[in-house]
C-alpha cells in the first residue's frame, strides 16, 4: 500500500454523524475540545491579522424560544419550495453523473442541503448515494485528508463526487473550491469536478443552482442547532498533518436541536414535488449587479475591507448571529423573509438602513476594529 493509500491518522474510529442519522450525513471532522474566545477579542484578532478565523471560536449562544418559533414557522412556510428545489437539484445531479453519486457538502452551511439531497437521491432511485460533509477554509483550502478518505478508504468513484453548499453571494467559497480542486487535480491521480452546486446563487458565482432568488432558506438562520450540532470547521494546532479538520460538538444544545426535524419537514414534501429542469441563466448580470452594489456600499460607508460586507439574507443572518455587526441593510423591512433579521437587529440594538435599490433582500456590515485597522494581508483572513 502506497503512502497516499493509507487513511489519515485522525480518522474517527466510529463514523461521526453529529446529531444526524448516519444515513443522512457523515462528518469527516475531528471533534475537539476548545475554549471559546470572547467575540470582541476574536474580531480584533481576525481583523488585525494576528489569528486566522479558523483557529478559534467564540461561544455560540443557543437560540431563544422565540427565535426557534420563528425558525419553525419559516421552515413550514418554505418546506414546499425547498422540497421542489432539492428534488430538482438532485435529479440534475443524478442525470449528469456517470458513477454512484457522492455528495460532498461544505460544512456547515452546505450540510443540511447535502443531507436533503441524499434523501432525495435515494427516493429517486439513485444507486448507493453517499453524503459526507467536509471542511473548506478560506485561504487554506479544502480538507485533502477528507478527500483521500472518501476516494481511497471508502473507495467512492471520483466521477460521482459533487460539491454542494447552501448558497453563494460574493463567491468567496466558490473561488476557494475551484483553486483547491485545481491543486488536487495537479497532484493526484483522481480527477475531480470543481463545480459548485447550491440552492441559491444570488451573486452569480456558483456553477449550478436551483434558484437565483435571495430568500430565507431556513437552515441559514440557525447555527449548530440545524447543522448536526457541529461548529464551523477549525484548523489549528490541535490538528495533525494527517488528521481531518476539526469541529466542536455542542452536546449541551441537544434539547434544542432542529437538525432532524428540519430534514423531516422538507423531505416529506418530496412526494408532491416534480423535478423541473434547472434554468440556465447567465450569471454575469447577477455578478455585475453584486460587484456594482459592493462598490457603492463601500464608498458610502468608507469601508476599505471587502470582507466586512456580507450580502444576502443568509450571510446577513450569520453576521448578526456570530459577528459584531455595524448595521443591517434591507430592501423592505416589512418583507416576510426578513422578520428574523429584524428581530435579531432589535435584540442586539443594530442600526437598520433601508435601501430600495439593494439587488438582494438584505446585507450586513461587520464593525471594523478601528483601534487596529485591518491590513491588506489581514483582509484575506476574514471569516467567510
Amino acid at each position: 500500500m502506497s503512502t497516499w493509500d493509507q487513511p489519515p491518522a485522525g480518522a474517527p474510529k466510529q463514523p461521526f454523524s453529529g446529531s444526524y442519522q448516519l444515513d443522512d450525513c457523515q462528518f469527516l471532522l475531528k471533534p475537539l475540545h476548545l475554549e471559546p474566545i470572547a467575540l470582541r477579542e476574536k474580531e480584533r484578532l481576525i481583523q488585525s491579522g494576528e489569528r486566522h478565523y479558523s483557529e478559534m471560536l467564540s461561544e455560540e449562544a443557543p437560540p431563544t424560544a422565540t427565535y426557534l418559533e420563528l425558525f419553525r414557522a419559516l421552515t413550514l412556510t418554505y418546506a414546499e419550495r425547498l422540497g421542489q428545489d432539492i428534488v430538482s437539484l438532485a435529479a440534475h445531479i443524478g442525470a449528469t453523473r456517470t458513477a454512484p453519486v457522492t455528495i460532498v457538502s461544505l460544512a456547515r452551511a452546505g450540510t443540511p442541503v447535502g443531507a436533503l439531497l441524499q434523501r432525495a437521491l435515494i427516493r429517486q432511485g439513485s444507486a448507493q448515494p453517499r453524503h459526507y460533509s467536509v471542511s473548506i477554509i478560506r485561504d487554506r483550502g479544502i480538507d485533502n485528508n477528507a478527500l483521500r478518505h472518501i476516494l481511497r478508504v471508502d473507495a467512492r468513484p471520483p466521477a460521482g463526487l459533487v460539491f454542494v453548499d447552501g448558497w453563494t453571494a460574493k463567491g468567496v467559497i466558490t473561488r476557494e473550491l475551484r483553486a483547491a480542486i485545481t491543486r488536487w487535480n495537479h497532484a493526484n491521480p483522481e480527477q475531480l469536478d470543481p463545480r459548485l452546486y447550491v440552492l441559491s446563487d444570488i451573486g452569480g458565482s456558483a456553477d449550478v443552482a436551483a434558484t437565483e432568488e435571495d430568500y430565507a432558506i431556513p437552515s441559514g438562520i440557525l447555527n449548530a442547532t440545524v447543522s448536526g450540532l457541529v461548529s464551523r470547521s477549525l484548523l489549528n494546532a490541535q490538528i495533525g498533518p494527517h488528521e481531518f479538520h476539526g469541529c466542536v460538538y455542542y452536546q449541551a444544545f441537544e434539547p434544542l436541536d432542529q437538525s432532524r426535524w428540519f430534514l423531516d419537514q422538507v423531505s416529506r414534501t418530496f412526494a408532491r414535488a416534480h423535478a423541473r429542469p434547472l434554468r440556465s441563466q447567465p450569471r454575469e448580470q447577477r455578478a455585475r449587479a453584486t460587484r456594482d452594489w459592493l462598490r457603492r456600499c463601500m464608498a458610502q460607508h468608507a469601508i476599505t475591507d471587502l470582507n466586512l460586507v456580507k450580502p444576502g439574507i443568509a450571510e446577513a443572518t450569520r453576521v448578526l448571529l456570530r459577528r459584531i455587526p455595524d448595521r443591517l441593510i434591507v430592501r423592505d423591512p416589512g418583507a416576510a423573509d426578513l422578520q428574523h433579521l429584524m428581530a435579531l437587529a432589535e435584540s442586539r440594538a443594530v442600526a437598520v438602513e433601508i435601501d430600495p435599490t439593494l439587488p438582494f433582500q438584505a446585507a450586513a456590515l461587520i464593525r471594523s476594529c478601528r483601534d487596529r485597522p485591518a491590513s491588506a494581508s489581514a483582509a484575506s483572513r476574514e471569516e467567510p
